[in-house]
C-alpha cells in the first residue's frame, strides 16, 4: 500500500469517531507573541470545542505548551534566548497563569481541569510510566480534563522532551488514545515547505511513515515553536506505533476541532490524518514503541528484517553493526541494512556483548561469553516493529 492516499479516502477519517482525544497546542498559537499574553478568545473558542465533543462522550486531554512563553514576559526575560535556568523560571511564573487560564475557560462548561506536569524521564522509566498513565486514568474517570506540560522546571537538558509533539504522542501512548490532533501553524503536512515552494501539495492521507514521506519534513518556523514539521513526523512514528490515528491541522483559526468534524471538502479543513495499519499493541509493547532516549542501534541484515517482519527473535546471527553504548535491558533501535528503522526493543546484552556475538549462532554464545543468557539479543515478546 503507498505512503499517501488520495483525498477521497482521507474523506472518510473525521474527529468525530474518536473514543479518547488528546489535543496538543502549541505556544505560537496559545500566546500573543508581540505581547507574551494569552489569546484569551481563541483558548474559549477551543474550550468550546471540547465542551462538545465532552457533551458526545469523548474523552479529552490537553497537551499545553506556553508555560515558558508566558512567563518570560512577566520576568523581564524578552528580545534573546534563555538559559535553561532562566526557561525553568519562566515555566515557574507561566505554568500558574496557563493552568488559571484553562480553568476559568472551561469552567464555562462546568468542566473541571487538572494539571499534570511530566518529564521525559517519567515516561522512560517503567515505574513512573505506570504511576501517570494511572493518575491520568483515575481524573479521566472522575470527569476531568487533564492539562498536560513538560516539567521544566525541573528537567536539565538531558531529560526534556524539547518539544510537545513528541510529549504528546507518548500521552496518547501512555493512556491508549486513539487520536491524537496536532495544532499547528500549518494545515497538515507537504510534499515539499509550502511556505518556500508554490507548487507543494497537501498530503491527506499517510499510512506508512516511508523515507520519502519523513524527507518532508522541513525547518522549524521562526517564534516560540521549539518544533517544526520533522518532530511531528518523530510523534506521528510513536502514535502510529501504539496504533493511534494522528492529525496535523491549522491551529489558528477560531474552533480549529470543530474545523476537523467534516471531512475536507464537505465542511471539513484541510488536514494529514496518518493511520496506523495495525491494532494497538499490548501497554508493555506501547511502552517500549515510545521510548525517545535509546540506548544505541543495532544493525541487522537483509534476512533478519524479513525474520522480524515475520514475528520472530532478533539473534546474533541477523546483526552485523552495533552503534552506541549499552547495558541489558535497555532500550535500542533497530535498523536494516539501508540505515531505516524497523524496530524497537529491549536488548538482552550489553553493547560489549553484542559486538562479540553478532553475526554468530546462539549455540556459540557459552563458548565466546564464557556464560550463556538468551539466545535471543532482543526478544519478539520484547520488540515493536516501527
Amino acid at each position: 500500500m503507498s505512503a499517501a492516499q488520495d483525498s477521497d479516502t482521507a474523506d472518510i477519517v473525521t474527529l468525530r469517531s474518536a473514543r479518547r482525544l488528546i489535543v496538543k497546542i502549541g505556544s505560537a498559537l496559545l500566546v500573543d507573541e508581540s505581547t507574551g499574553r494569552i489569546r484569551r478568545d481563541w483558548l474559549d473558542a477551543l474550550a468550546d470545542d471540547v465542551a462538545i465533543c465532552r457533551a458526545r462522550g469523548q474523552e479529552v486531554l490537553i497537551v499545553s505548551s506556553g508555560a515558558v512563553a508566558v512567563g518570560r514576559e512577566h520576568l523581564g526575560l524578552v528580545g534573546r534566548p534563555l538559559r535553561l535556568e532562566e526557561k525553568q523560571a519562566a515555566a515557574a511564573t507561566g505554568q500558574i497563569r496557563l493552568a488559571h487560564a484553562y480553568q476559568e475557560t472551561l469552567a464555562r462548561h462546568d468542566i473541571t481541569v487538572a494539571q499534570v506536569l511530566l518529564t521525559l524521564e517519567d515516561t522512560e522509566d517503567r515505574r513512573r510510566h505506570l504511576n501517570g498513565r494511572n493518575t491520568l486514568e483515575t481524573l479521566l474517570r472522575l470527569g476531568a480534563v487533564p492539562v498536560i506540560n513538560e516539567n521544566d522546571t525541573v528537567a536539565t537538558a538531558e531529560i526534556r522532551f524539547g518539544d510537545n509533539d513528541r510529549l504528546a504522542a507518548r500521552v496518547a501512548q501512555m493512556t491508549s488514545a486513539d487520536t491524537l490532533v496536532l495544532l499547528s501553524d500549518i494545515d497538515g503536512l507537504y510534499t515539499a515547505d509550502p511556505r518556500r515552494d508554490p507548487g507543494a501539495t497537501l498530503i491527506p492521507l499517510v499510512r506508512e511513515l516511508t523515507p520519502e514521506i519523513e524527507g518532508m519534513a522541513g525547518e522549524p518556523p521562526p517564534g516560540y515553536s521549539s518544533g517544526g514539521m520533522v518532530t511531528k513526523i518523530a510523534a506521528a512514528r510513536i502514535a502510529m506505533s501504539a496504533g493511534c490515528r494522528m492529525v496535523i491541522a491549522k491551529g489558528k483559526r477560531m474552533n480549529p476541532l470543530a474545523a476537523l468534524e467534516a471531512p475536507p471538502g464537505q465542511g471539513g479543513a484541510d488536514c494529514t490524518w496518518f493511520i496506523p495499519s495495525h491494532e494497538p499493541v499490548s501497554a508493555r509493547k506501547r511502552w517500549i514503541a515510545g521510548h525517545l532516549n535509546a540506548g544505541g542501534a543495532l544493525v541487522i541484515d537483509a534476512g533478519a528484517v524479513a525474520a522480524l517482519l515475520r514475528g520472530t527473535s532478533l539473534l546474533p546471527k541477523g546483526v552485523t553493526a552495533v552503534e552506541g553504548d549499552f547495558e541489558r535491558g535497555d532500550p535500542v533501535i533497530v535498523r536494516g541494512p539501508d540505515g531505516r528503522e524497523v524496530a524497537r526493543g529491549l536488548v538482552a546484552y550489553s553493547a560489549e556483548d553484542v559486538r562479540r556475538l553478532r553475526g554468530c549462532h546462539s549455540a556459540e554464545i557459552v563458548e565466546i561469553l564464557g556464560w550463556r543468557g538468551r539466545d535471543e539479543i532482543v526478544h519478539r515478546d520484547d520488540l515493536v516493529l516501527s
